[in-house]
């Protein structure tokens, strides 16, 4: 199946929807959007994996083994621990690809604004003192940067895997909005269902 523009109807409507994209560019917000345009839970996919101290959770696979083998879902597409997994089991996946210097821009002041607020995230957590950006290799900031390029290298490649799956590629903030607002709520409001069988199961 080819990549949908941002301007096509959806075939159907969707129950399992994944949200790609680099660090920053906004998957969560659009994630959170689209679950309440379908009706359907949002997983924060973050706050399954992060503990006190940024360490990871013991028991992030298990439990997004457990939500992902419900009906209905949305949620970021990340951590290569449960990437397959997610994959396999979505009937839609949205690619928010917005440029580098869209994302960076973004990263950036969601940062800054998180570390002078001190905002809690997940489990209590806070960001890092800024001035490890210069330190620290793993920097979200610096991780963006590092890792824009990968979601236009996994999703062609998901698609090998699963030629079946529709994925809508999203370009601009504008496109993402206009996309929620027109082809995903025209599928909320009268679209055709997916069958509600179990998802099916990834592979060995």
């Amino acid at each position: 199946m080819p990549i949908l523009p941002p301007g096509q109807p959806l075939a159907a409507r969707p129950r399992r929807v994944l949200v790609a994209g680099t660090s920053g560019s906004g998957k969560t917000t659009l994630a959170a959007r689209v679950s309440v345009v379908l009706g359907l839970p949002h997983v924060e996919i973050d706050a399954l994996f992060h503990g006190p101290g940024w360490t990871p959770l013991e028991t992030f696979p298990a439990e997004v083994e457990r939500f992902s083998s419900g009906p209905a879902w949305v949620t970021e597409w990340q951590y290569d621990a449960v990437r397959d997994l997610l994959a396999a089991r979505a009937d839609l996946l949205v690619w928010l690809d917005l440029p580098r210097r869209t994302v960076m821009r973004q990263v950036t002041s969601r940062t800054v604004r998180r570390r002078l607020r001190r905002e809690r995230l997940w489990n209590g957590n806070l960001e890092q003192p800024l001035w490890t950006v210069l330190t620290d290799r793993d920097h979200i900031v610096r991780w963006a940067w590092s890792t824009h390029h990968q979601s236009a290298v996994r999703v062609p490649r998901l698609l090998q895997d699963r030629p079946d799956l529709p994925v809508v590629r999203l370009r601009t903030r504008d496109e993402a909005r206009r996309w929620v607002g027109g082809p995903l709520r025209e599928a909320a409001r009268g679209g055709r269902d997916l069958p509600s069988e179990p998802p099916p199961q990834p592979g060995p």
